[in-house]
């Protein structure tokens, strides 16, 4: 079993030509074109091609961390408060029990 890499540009826009898999030399049982439509290599995962361009995950890869980031500041300012919130609540508390003026006598 082979699979036929058809040329492409890579990302300097550089023409790559097209390539067999497996490569002679390389991994047998890499027998399927992976990769991206910009940079394409072989591989063992029938799954692996992806028909867009490599900068796009970049984009993506940036876009996750931003939102990891915002969901970080989020739950830290979360932590933040509820830790001022109960120490607040504990300061304020009485020291001692109320005086009620009632004696209890037998």
């Amino acid at each position: 079993m082979s699979a036929e890499c058809s040329s492409y540009l890579n990302a300097d826009k550089v023409l790559v030509s097209g390539f067999s898999c497996p490569r002679t030399g390389g991994d047998a049982r890499a027998v399927y074109c992976c990769g991206f439509q910009d940079v394409k290599y072989c591989c063992d995962d029938p799954h692996s091609f992806f028909p867009y361009e490599h900068s796009y995950m970049w984009w993506l890869s940036v876009g996750a961390l931003v939102g990891l980031s915002i969901a970080a500041v989020v739950l830290f300012a979360f932590i933040i408060t509820v830790c001022v919130l109960c120490y607040l609540f504990i300061s304020t508390k009485p020291r001692s029990k109320l005086d009620t003026s009632l004696n209890l006598q037998m």
